[in-house]
């Protein structure tokens, strides 16, 4: 265990938090944390103060009992990776404490919520919980969290890339399960167990935040996506058509040259330096030197099944939300999105591009909104861009980088970048290349996170591993959003965030 430097004396702070009124329980709370822990880090007292944390349990009502068992959860997972040490150990033998919280507090509760992240770290103890666990009102999501947190390893019977938001809303048939155990036969003991670990971590970060903003709002609320976009299930993709793409020869550009580009049947030729573009499945594929993945990111390979891209619409980007954009309460709808989007580009007189479009999902709505100029949508996932494929045949889907558009400089009447800029390698390079390729007056539309103020839920929002992401979620400051934006020649003239949205619309000067 690495100890971050010493804290002062905590005698006096556990009293604090419970005696504090329901109003100061959270700051309370967060001056206990900080006196313990640290960006992730126990601070050199917390062996000796876990202990008083454990018995502090047995006086606490049940909004306290959840903020202690939250701490305790943080100061085991600090030695999480390493599997456990002295201050795992201190925390696991409270376990008798810990168990009434499970199966005695509201089911679905923020106490019964804090009760799971932190029990969800103590693995030497996983009989004990899961039978504790198995005579208690749990929702079939935090049941599979608590389950996958607390099983070990086995090289020979794994899951890996699939546990997330939560195993059971992964149903995986024998194709993906053949799919799976492909990849996963290729890597190396090394890397089975880094992703492994990295998977553990994201769904104890996702245990984590949902606790920490219930023990401050009450209990979350699901909020379904009910649109007919997100319903229509994709079938196969259509034949492909290059005249879709032929009508933007004003537009699409060579992504390595920039030269303008020559279509047929087949795909397209650069008029430049000659290179052939090819149209796989009516996806006109121009990602070639340009961008591609970090081939060592092995959790790539869990994006790569076909028919990722409905999943992924409707059950990992709500997900998403709901911890990155502390969404819980349901404060940002697809509703909400949808019109957001309608209204800020029913104006737009021109081509649009929607980057890092996915499945899908908000290129038909950007389709719909400024259906006169023409849509493009662009990704760098091929099975996410054969869901758009078929599910919007009428739109030039392009397989290309962010962060080296394929489109001529002051070509765009708009751009759309929704919930994707923080997934992309370098923001600032895929704000500069947005801003090269709007005319004056173009504008952007853009979704995508802040880091929450307090640095519990900071944690939590940064322990998320994901594709092109291994080693955690890199967020933003609006501050930085707003320094790339003018540095691109973009000023918003639109802003909202509820939560720790990001929700910016901007126009080129």
């Amino acid at each position: 265990m690495t100890a971050a430097p010493v804290a002062p004396p905590t005698d006096a702070l556990p009293h604090a938090l419970l005696t504090a009124s329901p109003d100061r329980a959270d700051a309370e709370f967060l001056r206990l944390t900080d006196a313990l822990w640290k960006d992730g880090v126990a601070t050199a007292g917390a062996p000796a103060e876990v202990p008083r944390l454990v018995a502090a349990l047995s006086g606490a009502d049940e909004l306290r009992q959840g903020y202690l068992a939250l701490l305790l959860g943080l100061l085991a997972e600090t030695e999480h990776t390493a599997g456990g040490g002295p201050l795992t150990e201190a925390v696991r033998d409270g376990l008798a404490a810990y168990l009434p919280l499970l199966t005695g507090s509201e089911p679905g509760g923020p106490t019964q919520l804090a009760a799971l992240y932190l029990l969800s770290h103590l693995g030497d103890d996983r009989e004990r919980i899961l039978a504790a666990a198995a005579g208690t009102e749990l929702t079939p999501d935090d049941r599979t969290r608590l389950e996958r947190c607390l099983q070990p390893l086995d090289p020979e019977d794994v899951v890996l890339g699939r546990v997330w938001p939560s195993p059971y809303e992964w149903q995986l048939g024998a194709e993906e399960l053949a799919f799976d155990q492909d990849w996963i036969r290729a890597l190396t003991p090394e890397q089975l167990a880094a992703t492994w670990s990295s998977d553990t971590r994201s769904v104890l970060a996702y245990t984590g935040a949902k606790a920490v903003w219930a023990l401050r709002n009450g209990r979350p609320t699901v909020v379904r996506d009910t649109s007919v976009h997100a319903d229509a299930r994709p079938a196969e993709p259509p034949a492909p058509r290059i005249e879709e793409f032929s009508r933007f020869a004003d537009v699409l550009r060579c992504p390595a040259c920039r030269a303008a580009l020559s279509f047929e049947a087949t795909g397209a030729s650069c008029t430049g330096c000659e290179r052939s573009y090819a149209l796989p499945h009516g996806v006109l594929d121009l990602s070639a030197g340009a961008g591609e993945h970090d081939e060592d990111d092995v959790l790539q390979n869990a994006a790569g099944l076909q028919g990722i891209g409905f999943h992924y619409e409707n059950v990992l980007r709500p997900a998403f939300l709901r911890v990155m954009g502390q969404n819980w309460g349901g404060a940002i709808s697809p509703v909400d999105e949808d019109a957001y989007l309608t209204e800020q580009l029913s104006a737009v007189d021109g081509p649009v591009l929607d980057v890092a479009a996915g499945a899908g999902r908000w290129t038909a709505v950007v389709a719909e909104a400024a259906a006169d100029g023409g849509v493009l949508a662009l990704d760098l996932i091929a099975p996410m861009l054969a869901g758009l494929r078929a599910r919007l045949p009428e739109i030039a889907t392009l397989r290309a980088s962010a962060l080296a558009l394929p489109v001529a400089d002051s070509s765009l009447a708009a751009v759309n970048c929704w919930n994707a800029l923080q997934a992309l390698p370098d923001a600032g390079t895929a704000i500069s290349e947005i801003g090269r390729a709007l005319r004056p007056g173009g504008r952007l539309t853009l979704l995508t996170f802040r880091w929450a103020s307090d640095p519990v839920y900071r944690y939590f929002q940064g322990s998320h591993a994901f594709p092109g992401s291994p080693d955690g979620i890199k967020l933003f400051e609006t501050g930085q959003v707003h320094a790339w934006l003018d540095e691109a020649g973009l000023s918003p003239v639109a802003e909202t965030g509820p939560g720790t949205f990001v929700i910016i619309t901007a126009e080129k000067r």
